[in-house]
């Protein structure tokens, strides 16, 4: 038994002792400043590189128009990404140890201990006339490091593992699986999905797309769904790689003639194009597809092509109009109505012929829902007079003519006919500048049928509760007036009756001094009819100190369920004219509590 522990302990000491040599001899770790493993390689210079695994065919890629390129086995793009990766660290590669010529010599079978006799890849690159091959052999004993060979230089070296993962065992590691590539001077292209082919180009100036005229039509192209396209186009993926056979049968795979096809190009130049074939027999979600100009047929992920399909009608505008240009001016016409908004300043608007303030926010609302407009339908491209007629778009309903200067009708950035309603609650609209006749959706018109009237400014008037002298309120045939004697003070003029909460007043006429409307009726109204007002509505006259009355009418009590309140339409003199407008109704409960005359007092 001892003697057995004797013979164990003593192997032990011998290989570690074994270790120990080779370790000091052969192993030693380069000396501070040592050379890079490849000397005066630099990765951009390096046109030429050559890859043979061990065991397998020849890898060779090309640099050509600063791309990569497959050369053998095949013909084919290359993944830029990994052969710049294996360059930038081969250029940086510093061996961690060295094994001089006579070390190396000195081992019985130092070919086949380093690898170097069977290697798992051989490496040329070519940089002008500069050239460098590399064997690479076994990983060290530990298994973190490995044997490399340079030509030219004396002995061998070990280095660090990871560029090892850079390397191809298969061409199709090094192929590049991009479905294809989208290249930023795009400015044209072209879909064909069966007989339909869809052509568009790019404007040099403001860079948006448009339909060409002929295939099928000059239209307006839908710019967002292109971008988004393009941007999926250029995410697509190879998910396997079928046959390089040139004289494969495509349409086997649907690709001849193919179901879609996307041609890409720039000036009068085609840069590149995809076609697309059938669907993959037990891989659903995966169609064939083909790179113009090679012969390989892929599959790929169906997911991202499919916003490439679709009609026509997809790939135009869905925007009735786009600003391109700051608006200026706003001209609205269509049946007695008529008006003008003209923008001066920043953010100041006037109505032409009118000296009211302008609602400057109202304007913004319009512009706004002008430009939010979706085509709901594109009803025809090709429209007689006849036709016209029968949109009622001869006569439209309404006109809105949008312009970059004021006054200036050269520089008319769009204008909008409004026509007849359809059955199913659109309107027919036409752009001046087109042919189309388009529909949008009647509700989302709002405000585009009201009065000029409708932009005034919201604040009706300004005061102060102590400039106040009396209110004096009508109703139901009884008048009530009311004297300000002081802050919260309040008491019932002689001849009037009834009870008073001075406060309550106080706090109701000092709302009113900043009296604002919800929002305009206008100027053309019927007392009766549009407001109802009668004998016995509610009057209510506040008299300044100066002598000045402002005095307010109120039609019937109308419910505002939305804010569990209610509210009245109101009429109010402004300028010697009376407008009507709807109270607000957060005041309107304080006008209804403390401003009203009982029927019994």
């Amino acid at each position: 038994m001892k003697s057995k522990s004797t013979v164990l302990w003593f192997l032990l000491a011998a290989a570690l002792a074994t270790t120990i040599w080779i370790s000091e001899r052969y192993l030693q770790p380069e000396a501070t400043g040592a050379k890079f493993l490849c000397a005066g390689l630099r990765a951009a210079r390096v046109t030429g590189l050559q890859v043979v695994p061990g065991g397998a065919r020849e890898i060779s890629v090309l640099r050509t128009n600063h791309a990569w390129l497959l050369e053998r086995p095949i013909c084919y793009p290359a993944q830029a990404a990994t052969i710049d990766g294996l360059l930038d660290t081969l250029e940086k590669l510093t061996p961690a140890m060295s094994i001089s010529t006579g070390e190396m010599s000195g081992r019985k079978n130092a070919e086949a201990e380093f690898g170097f006799d069977n290697p798992q890849f051989t490496l040329d690159l070519v940089a002008g006339d500069q050239t460098w091959h590399l064997v690479v052999g076994n990983k060290t004993a530990p298994g973190d490091g490995l044997y490399v060979r340079v030509a030219g230089a004396a002995g061998a070296y070990v280095t660090d593992l990871s560029w090892l993962n850079f390397l191809p065992h298969d061409v199709n590691e090094w192929r590049d699986t991009s479905l294809v590539d989208v290249p930023d001077t795009l400015d044209w292209l072209v879909i064909t999905n069966g007989t339909q082919a869809i052509e568009l180009r790019r404007d040099a100036t403001n860079r948006l797309w448009r339909m060409v005229a002929g295939r099928p039509l000059a239209a307006r192209a839908n710019n967002q769904r292109i971008a988004s396209a393009l941007e999926q186009l250029r995410a697509a993926r190879v998910s396997s790689f079928v046959t390089d056979d040139p004289k494969a049968d495509l349409t086997t795979n649907g690709l001849a003639p193919a179901n879609l096809d996307i041609w890409l190009g720039s000036g009068t130049n085609l840069l590149t194009a995809v076609h697309v074939g059938k669907g993959v027999t037990g891989l659903a979600g995966e169609l064939y597809a083909r790179r113009e100009g090679w012969p390989a047929v892929v599959t790929t992920p169906k997911d991202p092509l499919k916003v490439w399909r679709g009609s026509v009608n997809d790939f135009r505008d869905p925007d009735l109009l786009e600003l391109t240009a700051p608006v200026a001016e706003i001209e609205v016409g269509g049946g007695n109505n008529h008006y003008i908004l003209q923008q001066h300043g920043s953010n100041t608007w006037t109505m032409a012929g009118e000296q009211f303030p302008v609602n400057a926010d109202q304007v913004t609302t319009l512009l706004r829902m002008l430009a939010g407009l979706q085509i709901a339908d594109f009803v025809q491209d090709v429209v007689t007079t006849s036709g016209l007629q029968s949109y009622g778009l001869l006569s439209p309903s309404r006109q809105v003519t949008l312009r970059a200067a004021v006054g200036d009708t050269n520089r008319v950035i769009v204008q909008l006919l409004f026509g007849a309603t359809t059955t199913n609650n659109q309107v027919y609209v036409k752009r001046g500048d087109e042919d189309f006749v388009y529909a949008v959706a009647a509700n989302k018109l709002v405000g585009l049928g009201l009065s000029g009237d409708f932009f005034r400014a919201l604040r009706v008037w300004s005061f102060s509760e102590t400039n106040v002298a009396q209110v004096t309120l009508r109703q139901n045939g009884k008048t009530r007036q009311m004297l300000r004697t002081g802050t919260n003070e309040w008491s019932l003029a002689p001849g009037s009756q009834g009870i008073i909460n001075p406060p309550a007043i106080e706090e109701t006429i000092h709302r009113l001094g900043e009296l604002t409307a919800a929002g305009w009726y206008g100027r053309k109204f019927d007392d009766a009819a549009d407001v109802g007002l009668t004998t016995n509505s509610l009057s209510v006259t506040i008299e300044l100190k100066s002598g000045e009355k402002k005095t307010l009418e109120f039609g019937p009590e109308e419910p505002v369920t939305s804010l569990n309140t209610s509210t009245a339409p109101a009429v109010v003199t402004l300028d010697g004219e009376r407008w009507a407008f709807v109270f607000p109704p957060v005041l309107f409960p304080l006008v209804r509590d403390w401003l009203t005359i009982p029927d019994k007092p």
